[in-house]
């Protein structure tokens, strides 16, 4: 257990510092980068922050289109539910996408249901078999106020540990309980944001982090030139210069004046052209191309906006990318997350985990409306090509809604062929 322990808090604390900046850039915190440091030096404290906060609009556009909306093959949606998995998944998703893992932890609470808590890829982490791709050891590692606590989980047991200090990294961990593991394998799912066999997961943000920088950049530099240069500057001559009462020459006529007075008759007045920030709004143009290329966005969710309001298909196309995007995160979070309803209905039922074929079940992602959807789903049930429950499933109804309405036919139908019994009475 020692080398698995320590393998384990290695690992934990190994990407922390590509955390910390994915962090920096998702709340739009990242140093400014390409920026000369005689010009550093020159602006001083005298700018703020500047950052167009692409990166956090690229994971929310991808994580708004994958929700959840059932299981077949088993039935765990009202665990589901009860675990808040509706609204945790989400959170499950944009971890996953922004640190390129985020896990799902599945054990019983003390009634004996199934409990499922969404962690974070700071506070756990896994080591895999290279052959099965299965997780043979887990490892949880969190902080209170005077201790570093931890958990370790196996196959066969759960040990919990205690650093009696805070900020305990690879030493000081003693064992204070060991549990039983009567699941027979590890009850830690890992999300993984990759779509390759050997990555062990990538930031969706990654590719976006020099481009962002450049656009950024790019701002900067024109809010500095049109701070400096950005209004006509005057100048004057034949202005006799003035002391301070050191001897300093000062200028007699104050940039904030604005009128310009002088005595002098010879004295001239004009002013200079003020700078063009057109060239930077072609560079921002080209820089926004490159990021709608690697991050899917369509113009329309970055402000690039026409005279001509687009129509709904048009829209549909532009995002066309983002949806394809979508529904390959679809397919890599989909096996997670039947993974947890393996353990879900383990935990409950107490059947081997391998022994279940759950399925998920995903909202569509491409944007629709309601009428267009609803239009489509009646003509192929219509035409029996669907049949009830599977086309209220289309239009986005989980499966506690779609009971609800089964349940609401049956009594509307009931209520239309209802007899008065009293009138049958002789």
């Amino acid at each position: 257990m020692t080398d698995t322990l320590t393998t384990l808090l290695q690992k934990l604390d190994q990407p922390a510092a590509v955390y910390d900046e994915n962090e920096r850039y998702y709340s739009g915190r990242q140093a400014l980068a390409f920026l000369a440091p005689e010009s550093r030096d020159a602006l001083g404290d005298r700018f703020g922050r500047m950052a167009s906060n692409i990166p956090r609009l690229a994971i929310t556009s991808l994580t708004e289109r994958l929700r959840v909306t059932g299981f077949s093959g088993v039935d765990v949606w009202d665990d589901w539910l009860r675990n808040d998995l509706d609204q945790q998944s989400t959170i499950a998703h944009r971890e996953a996408l922004l640190l390129g893992a985020s896990y799902a932890i599945v054990w019983a609470d003390q009634f004996g249901r199934p409990k499922v808590t969404i962690e974070s890829a700071r506070q756990v982490t896994v080591i895999t078999d290279p052959g099965t791709r299965q997780i043979v050891a887990a490892l949880k590692r969190w902080e209170t106020e005077t201790t570093t606590e931890a958990v370790l989980y196996g196959p066969h047991e759960i040990v919990r540990l205690r650093a009696e200090q805070t900020g305990a990294t690879t030493a000081g961990f003693n064992v204070v309980e060991t549990l039983a593991n009567p699941l027979g394998i590890v009850p830690v799912v890992r999300l993984t944001n990759s779509d390759r066999l050997l990555d062990d997961g990538v930031s969706e943000i990654e590719d976006l982090k020099p481009l962002i920088d450049a656009l950024n950049k790019l701002l900067t530099d024109m809010l500095v030139t049109s701070e400096y240069v950005g209004r006509p500057r005057r100048w004057a001559t034949g202005i006799e210069m003035e002391e301070d009462e050191d001897g300093n020459e000062i200028n007699p006529i104050p940039e904030g004046d604005r009128a310009m007075i002088s005595e002098n008759p010879d004295s001239k007045f004009g002013q200079l052209e003020s700078a063009d920030l057109g060239g930077y709004e072609s560079a921002v143009r080209i820089l926004l191309g490159q990021i709608m290329a690697v991050s899917a966005l369509p113009a329309h969710y970055i402000g690039q906006l026409t005279a001509t309001p687009p129509s709904a298909d048009a829209l549909r196309a532009a995002e066309a990318s983002l949806t394809a995007r979508a529904q390959a995160r679809q397919q890599v979070f989909g096996r997670a997350w039947e993974q947890v309803a393996r353990l879900i209905i383990a935990v409950r039922d107490g059947i081997d985990p391998l022994m279940v074929e759950p399925r998920v079940i995903w909202a569509d992602p491409a944007t629709r409306s309601i009428a267009q959807e609803a239009d489509a789903v009646v003509k192929l049930f219509s035409s029996g090509l669907l049949p009830a429950d599977y086309a209220l499933q289309r239009l986005g109804y989980g499966d506690d809604e779609i009971l609800a309405i089964r349940q609401a036919r049956r009594t509307a139908a009931l209520d239309s062929t209802a007899v008065d019994l009293s009138k049958l009475v002789g």
